[in-house]
């Protein structure tokens, strides 16, 4: 009876751990897809607004002016404007990256926490019981030699 269900518990403890990565799964794409659409936006606004002196303006650069950097210098915006506008764009360049690198960090963290973790807790729970239950279970008896005949 015991090599009947040997390791039962271990198949059940991976269909409970596969099972657990479903929602853990569903819960990281759906906050990746929200912080990184988010992400998207913010440095589409970054790259598309324009600061412009009055003298710029008067100039007419507004109208010129407008989009990513490349489709405004395209559209012949000044050399100057892009100069300009240039590190603050390149800064949310590398604010976006860091975004995103500290979301995969804090996703990291978070399948770590909710599906390693309590994986590794159930699995050592499931040995300790194990182990108890082997202690508990009444040993073979003993044959005297003097009672085989």
């Amino acid at each position: 009876m015991v090599s009947k269900h040997k390791n039962r518990w271990l198949r059940r403890w991976l269909v409970v751990i596969v099972f657990w990565a479903v929602p853990v799964a569903i819960v990281a794409v759906s906050e990746i897809r929200e912080e990184m659409a988010y992400n998207a936006v913010d440095l589409n606004r970054e790259l598309t607004t324009w600061n412009l002196t009055g003298a710029q303006r008067a100039a007419g650069a507004a109208a010129r002016c407008h989009g990513e950097p490349d489709e405004a210098r395209a559209a012949g915006c000044p050399a100057d404007v892009l100069a300009a506008n240039a590190a603050r764009q390149q800064d949310a360049r590398n604010e976006y990256s860091v975004r995103r690198s500290t979301l995969m960090s804090y996703l990291w963290h978070a399948f770590v926490g909710y599906w390693i973790v309590p994986a590794v807790i159930l699995f050592l729970i499931g040995v300790v019981i194990g182990m108890v239950r082997r202690a508990l279970r009444r040993p073979p008896p003993v044959k005297s030699p003097a009672n085989h005949g």
